[in-house]
């Protein structure tokens, strides 16, 4: 199995989750983190070494693309691959949620 099929099939950090989030439309870096702390109400802050890091490696996986890059900043853009993920992603939590709903009301949690 490749790496990118072996990272598909795993679940992605809050960070990854975020980051996918924030370029549904065409974002550079100070951008991103600025919009993630104002969606997340300030309970999701990524420092620059976070999410550089993130930014390429999601760029290596082609969730991303890099838009442009002058001598000051780097534009990025969700892909097609990476709406799939951010969708898939979606799903997944939202039965987190309903499975986490259900255990409450049982008195299990």
């Amino acid at each position: 199995m490749s790496k990118q099929a072996t990272q598909e099939n795993e679940q992605l950090t809050d960070a990854m989750f975020y980051i996918l989030l924030a370029l549904l439309e065409e974002r550079y870096g100070y951008v991103i983190m600025k919009y993630i702390e104002e969606l997340s109400d300030g309970m999701m802050q990524m420092g620059p070494g976070t999410l550089y890091t993130l930014l390429k490696k999601l760029t290596k996986l082609q969730w991303i693309q890099q838009l442009t890059s002058d001598s000051r900043t780097k534009t990025y853009l969700i892909t097609q691959e990476g709406k799939r993920i951010l969708c898939q992603e979606v799903k997944w939590r939202e039965r987190m949620v309903e499975d986490a709903n259900k255990a409450l009301k049982k008195g299990i949690v």
